[in-house]
């Protein structure tokens, strides 16, 4: 391990915090540029997907972060996570509560911290987990001195790249061709091709203006979406590729940036006289 450790610190890299012993915490902390934390969920995808394709997806997205020239320590993946009721009756998706998925982040995020790795990467998974990791994120931050970045993997790629890669026709929901691609990516053994059947495109509300709109079972939908044929493992690479270029280098200038000061105990602002 002190080999490892030393050649870490030397050409950085991704060291895992699980094979770290106790005594090397400080040293390996006091050199580290961040700590990298997947967060996934285990949750039906359709029939060609695995149920563990969030979890797939955060882990080797993280595990990207060793080429970006920095030295990074890893924290084992939150597996569990709040799932969408459009997910939740399906078979195999395990879904915690939201207000159970806060608190674990929060307790996760503020243990990382407290074990001196004030710069956090949350690499995320799985859409649901963006608002919970956010609260927790910002609980954290006001308690600790912290910078905490959250990235998604599935927009590191963008709606114009998508299209270039698979057409005109619907690629982007959930467990569609960019995610089965992806996955391809990283473990092609875990797809089933041609067990999931092309559906067609959910329609749009008329609007320019950006929403957000849940719905219990929106029609179509056997829980994935989309033109899942598009899917080819060649399109997961240059998916992989390039989702983690730009992982690197939004971690990168993460880094370069100064940390923040602590979190303020300043008192609420004092009433003059004259003031309304």
């Amino acid at each position: 391990m002190d080999e490892l450790i030393e050649a870490w610190q030397a050409d950085g890299g991704l060291l895992p915090v699980s094979r770290l012993p106790g005594h090397e915490l400080a040293r390996v902390a006091a050199a580290a540029d961040f700590a990298v934390l997947p967060v996934g969920a285990v949750e039906w995808h359709g029939p060609h997907l695995p149920l563990g394709t969030d979890l797939i997806l955060a882990d080797g997205f993280a595990s990207e972060v060793a080429g970006a020239g920095l030295r990074a320590v890893s924290f084992p993946a939150v597996p569990y996570a709040a799932c969408p009721g459009q997910t939740r009756p399906w078979p195999g998706t395990i879904a915690v509560r939201p207000e159970i998925a806060v608190g674990y982040l929060c307790d996760v995020l503020d243990g990382i911290v407290a074990a001196g790795f004030p710069r956090v990467l949350v690499v995320n998974g799985h859409d649901a987990n963006m608002s919970t990791a956010r609260a927790a994120m910002e609980w954290v931050s006001g308690r600790q001195r912290a910078s905490l970045l959250l990235v998604n993997w599935f927009q590191l790629v963008d709606a114009r790249e998508t299209t270039e890669l698979f057409g005109e026709l619907p690629s982007r929901g959930h467990g569609g061709a960019y995610e089965t691609s992806a996955v391809l990516g990283f473990d092609p053994e875990a797809v089933h091709p041609g067990a999931a059947p092309d559906l067609p495109p959910r329609p749009k509300l008329p609007t320019a203006f950006p929403y957000v709109l849940v719905e219990s079972r929106p029609e179509p939908w056997q829980g994935w979406s989309g033109h899942v044929s598009l899917a080819t493992e060649a399109a997961g690479r240059r998916v992989r590729e390039t989702a983690a270029a730009r992982l690197g280098e939004v971690a990168r200038a993460w880094v370069a940036a100064p940390l923040p000061g602590p979190p303020g105990a300043d008192p609420a602002p004092q009433r003059h006289e004259g003031n309304a």
